[in-house]
């Protein structure tokens, strides 16, 4: 008898240590799989922001567009404006009101020029930005994929 006893508690303390070995394998496992599904969350959440992102970008887009073809219109109008005053000028430079808008002429010019190239510049950067903002969601789009793909396989 004193056998057998000495038999189960052996048993019972191979089974105390073995136990927590095994539990700690289960929890290194599942606490693997909960980063990477805190991670696969944190790519998804970054994606979204992305391509709201990527909306608000590309609706501006349109106005922009508009904006520059406005700017540019003005401009040469203003550019022809002023060169019709300073034509004009130029047949009699001695008169002060043509002299006066001659000078108006060439400065609305240089302003409208002015606002036509920041509005092109904003356009360029607007274009930037989102072929920039296309490029990082399609490699958030692939990473998310490969941890799906790579989480699906183990």
């Amino acid at each position: 008898m004193k056998i057998k006893t000495i038999g189960i508690l052996t048993m019972l303390g191979l089974l105390s240590i073995t136990l927590p070995l095994a539990a700690q394998v289960v929890s290194k496992d599942s606490l693997n799989m909960l980063k990477e599904q805190k991670e696969n969350i944190e790519i998804s959440k970054k994606l979204n922001e992305r391509k709201l992102e990527l909306a608000k970008l590309e609706n501006e887009l349109e106005s922009a567009t508009r904006e520059v073809e406005k700017t540019a219109e003005q401009a040469q109008r203003s550019a022809d404006d002023n060169q019709k005053n300073a034509e004009r000028l130029g047949s009699d430079p001695q008169d002060k009101k043509l002299a006066r808008r001659a000078g108006n002429s060439a400065s609305g010019a240089r302003k409208d020029a002015k606002r036509a190239r920041k509005a092109s510049d904003h356009l360029d950067d607007l274009k930037k930005d989102i072929e920039s903002l296309r490029r990082r969601i399609a490699d958030d789009e692939a990473k998310l994929a490969n941890m799906q793909g790579g989480a699906s396989s183990n």
